[in-house]
């Protein structure tokens, strides 16, 4: 089975169900009653595995031959197809077999259950828990999912006079149309002269013990106290939401009040209606992968000598877990960047996927990029677009000292490892989603896989399917241009 925020158990995707559309009715019309019970919105794999349906398998009307001949002579339908009654022979395991059983990094600890972090699941498991998270993403785009609403998160930036005037408005608003509503403000706003909370109480003293103050402790203790979030403000305050609620995310609601807006998907004029919509109709929900990142430091060595990072993470002292320990780990929305920082000369970054060394990167730096954060970072680097539902990792190189270097898209189901080798001249600088900027000093490097816990968006209920391409469209004028004219055929 498969945990869901949103206080509801989603059956594991098996394929096709004759009875999908009386449960997907029984879950529309059915309304969570817990208020603080929720559960994380995390993809859970079963030990057997995701079941894939064979699909490009025409099944055959033949009856079976009494001499039970098989009816192919490729060995790889032979492998797929059921033969009831058949003895299938057993074949020896391959390396990619095997390597889909191994850890990809080190783990110091040597957990016995290393669940918590993407990077110390081994390969099989990897591709299991995105292939279940991109199934789960298509289960939630077809239903409506009805909150039962209880505690609403508001995020908007603290310091902008115009966002807190409207965070004030929206506040005011809610509290209004329901006397169960709990808001919850920064606590920052809390003695802010614009917002004014104590004017509020004041005014209204129904609002006493229902307006409420969050800080960042709370949103990483209890992050499933909050229903839902309004994210006030462009893409950089949906990726603040990303970075406060680094495990357990609400659906988040967002509205546009900054420039560009490739993740802000409603108007804020109509906030009333939207809500109103939201908590009464339901909602759907779009599933964003996140990536998990951790930094691993390089650890003393006794031996002294030389060292180097290619034979410490894929040689023969890759088992060796106490070559590095972690130190850090980060969930985001749109990319991992390993710089030069303020050094003046080029970073020099060794590139790892899985069990293999890629290339050494010589360049400003590299952009590691979700298919979300295609639009930004990756964008301005010269990286590829990508729609949101691929399955990929993009890797674009930012300023190479080569002509050779192109962006590079991989799948989600790799752990990529960017490091910085020992003899290189200078340190790099590592940031994620454009904070927590950390320098990775010589022989230390960081992880990149996926995560655990994506990022779930409430879509807009009438244009769904056009909304990444509107709003490529809208913001960067993708492919604009006067129309060519057509020709004046002369009839003389």
């Amino acid at each position: 089975m498969t945990a869901g925020y949103f206080g509801e158990t989603i059956p594991e995707i098996k394929g096709p169900n004759e009875n999908e559309p009386a449960e997907r009715d029984n879950r529309r019309n059915s309304s969570t009653s817990s208020q603080d019970g929720q559960q994380a919105l995390e993809v859970v794999f079963e030990d057997e595995g995701v079941r894939r349906r064979k699909s490009s398998l025409a099944p055959t009307s033949d009856v079976k031959s009494k001499t039970m001949r098989r009816g192919t002579q490729c060995f790889v339908h032979s492998l797929l197809e059921k033969h009831e009654g058949i003895p299938t022979d057993e074949h020896n395991a391959s390396y990619e077999g095997r390597a889909q059983e191994r850890r990809v990094d080190k783990d110091i600890l040597n957990d016995a259950e290393p669940a918590h972090h993407s990077r110390l699941l081994t390969k099989k498991q990897i591709s299991d828990m995105a292939f279940g998270i991109r199934e789960l993403s298509k289960k939630l785009a077809q239903i409506r999912l009805k909150l039962h609403v209880r505690n609403v998160f508001i995020l908007a930036k603290a310091y902008d006079e115009t966002l807190i005037v409207h965070t004030r408005e929206t506040t005011d608003w809610l509290l209004t149309k329901n006397q169960s509503y709990r808001v919850y403000v920064e606590s920052t706003l809390e003695n802010n002269k614009i917002f004014n909370a104590q004017g509020l109480l004041e005014e209204h003293p129904s609002y006493r013990g229902r307006l409420k103050f969050w800080t960042n402790e709370l949103c990483a203790e209890r992050p499933q106290s909050f229903d839902i979030v309004l994210a006030l403000g462009g893409d950089g305050t949906v990726l603040y939401a990303s970075w406060l609620f680094q495990r357990i995310v609400p659906p988040v609601i967002s509205f546009s009040l900054g420039s560009l807006g490739f993740l802000t998907k409603f108007d804020y004029e109509g906030y009333p209606i939207t809500l109103s919509r939201s908590f009464d109709e339901g909602i759907t929900v779009s599933l964003r992968l996140r990536f998990e990142a951790t930094i691993m430091r390089s650890q003393t060595s006794s031996s002294g000598g030389s060292r180097d990072l290619v034979e410490e993470l894929i040689g023969d002292e890759s088992e060796d877990n106490y070559t590095h320990k972690p130190d850090g780990t980060h969930n985001i929305l749109n990319e991992v960047v390993v710089d030069r920082g303020p050094n003046p000369t080029m970073s020099t970054i060794e590139l790892f996927g899985d069990d293999d060394h890629f290339t050494t990167v010589q360049a400003d730096g590299i952009c590691v990029s979700t298919p979300t954060g295609s639009t930004a970072y990756n964008l301005a680097a010269g990286g590829s677009l990508c729609h949101p539902d691929n399955p990929v990792i993009l890797v674009t190189a930012i300023c190479a000292h080569t002509l050779s270097f192109r962006p590079i898209i991989l799948p989600d189901t790799i752990v990529l490892r960017a490091g910085v080798p020992y003899d290189a001249r200078a340190s790099s600088w590592a940031s994620f989603d454009g904070r927590e900027r950390v320098e990775l000093k010589p022989g230390d490097y960081v992880t990149i896989s996926a995560s655990r816990f994506p990022f779930p968006c409430v879509l807009p209920l009438d244009r769904r399917s056009k909304d990444w391409v509107d709003s490529i469209s809208r913001t960067l004028q993708w492919n604009s241009r006067q129309r060519q004219k057509a020709f004046k055929e002369w009839s003389g």
